[in-house]
């Protein structure tokens, strides 16, 4: 398993992925190629025979950072990737000067909250309705040492 940054050539495989994990909430090549060329972005992906078993992206202004998407392929799930990719973005924040990390979970995304919570984020609070289809997110926070 190789773990690196984002190339420009790697933006449609990350938009596929997004599009299986994620049907109604996918980014779309745009918003991925936006990010991607943004001197505010980090993305990260590990990688198998060639192909793209998770990533992550972390979006950073001073001293506060978001991670605004993070995936592991079905086939790939309940194997550490998921971890390996959320301590890979928090070593970067940390390096870029981030001291707050903020993310979005689905409220019925047990896994990955429990996942957020391992790596030291906390409950902040609920956005209602927050996803096309209804359902609330939580907001959670983790403070960088």
């Amino acid at each position: 398993m190789i773990a690196r940054a984002w190339k420009f050539e790697d933006l449609k495989k990350i938009a596929a992925l997004e599009e299986v994990c994620f049907p109604t909430d996918a980014w779309n090549l745009q918003m991925l190629a936006d990010s991607f060329l943004s001197d505010r972005f980090y993305g990260v992906l590990l990688e198998e025979d060639g192909e793209i078993t998770a990533y992550g992206g972390l979006s950073f202004l001073f001293d506060e950072g978001e991670i605004p998407l993070i995936a592991t392929a079905e086939n790939y799930r309940r194997a550490g990737r998921g971890d390996r990719i959320l301590t890979l973005l928090t070593e970067e924040a940390a390096s870029r000067g981030v001291k707050t990390l903020f993310l979005e979970v689905r409220a019925s995304n047990v896994p990955a909250q429990m996942l957020y919570q391992k790596h030291g984020f906390c409950f902040l609070s609920v956005r209602r309705k927050y996803y096309k289809d209804g359902e609330d997110a939580l907001v959670m926070k983790k403070v960088i040492d």
